[in-house]
């Protein structure tokens, strides 16, 4: 049987990774050329690769081939269009940690109608996608206690904080992940010389304070990378973080856009400054 460059270089990973106590490795040998250059992704989406540099995150990350992986909130699912087609070609499992179908927020039916047309209607490519509600509801996990590897979210603490369920949400995490498991985590960057509001109306979060808030939960803070920096970005735009790509607000929240609003410095800034952390639940 003749096996693909993507299998050939799977088979490898496995053959060389160290395994530590069911943990992620440190530095996996991952290449997710091929995945990034499937045929599921949009143009659109892969334009994002400059911003977002999902090789070099997750590689930080310490995904590694069969993990199982709990992506929280995966939204659209840029994220998703990765991990998924990876754990799926790999061997692993993976969890979509989802809005609660019984939300009466008004976006959570067509968000969760979308994700299961787009991923969990699709397992030729994304595999056996289980989806759960977080945060947990009582009585249930995001992913079976103490199995995951790997749990990732992608610009999601900036609406835990605010939300008042941060703790919560967090030590959701922390269960699910196994002893010596990786969090990691990805957020905009609030300057230190500009003050945070308690409502984080901005988006963006002090680099400090979300180490801080994750660490008061058990987790062990490991390493941050500079991947995700852009230091043409000043945190400090009308309409906050969403005044710059993707989204291009240009009105306050709930109104018309403005035709008259002058976006070129914004889309000459890029995607935002973003910190990238890595922790670790301590091994027992």
């Amino acid at each position: 049987m003749k096996l693909s460059r993507l299998s050939l270089l799977m088979l490898i990973g496995i053959l060389v990774q160290p395994v530590m106590n069911g943990a992620l490795a440190e530095e996996p040998a991952l290449d997710l050329s091929e995945i990034l250059a499937g045929d599921w992704r949009s143009e659109e989406e892969r334009a994002r690769d400059e911003f977002r540099n999902p090789q070099e995150t997750l590689a930080f990350f310490g995904l590694e081939p069969g993990a199982t992986v709990v992506e929280i909130w995966p939204g659209r699912g840029w994220y998703t269009k990765i991990l998924a087609p990876y754990v799926n070609q790999t061997g692993g499992t993976y969890y979509s940690a989802n809005f609660d179908p019984n939300s009466d927020r008004s976006f959570v039916a067509a968000a969760l109608k979308n994700f299961k047309e787009t991923f969990i209607d699709q397992p030729e490519i994304y595999g056996a996608v289980n989806n759960t509600v977080f945060p947990a509801l009582e009585g249930e996990t995001i992913a079976p206690a103490g199995s995951a590897d790997l749990v990732v979210t992608f610009r999601n603490v900036h609406n835990m904080v605010p939300g008042g369920y941060a703790e919560k949400a967090l030590t959701d995490m922390y269960v699910a992940l196994k002893p010596g498991g990786v969090l990691g985590v990805v957020d905009h960057r609030l300057p230190k010389s500009i003050a945070q509001d308690d409502e984080v109306s901005s988006g963006y979060l002090h680099e400090d304070d979300t180490i801080k808030l994750i660490e008061s939960v058990g987790f062990v803070f490991e390493a941050a990378s500079d991947v995700n920096n852009n230091p043409k970005d000043t945190a400090d735009h009308p309409f906050g973080v969403w005044t710059l790509p993707p989204t291009l607000r240009s009105a306050p929240r709930g109104e018309d856009p403005n035709p008259d609003f002058d976006q070129s410095s914004y889309i000459a800034i890029g995607e935002s400054d973003r910190f990238t952390l890595r922790f670790r639940k301590p091994a027992q």
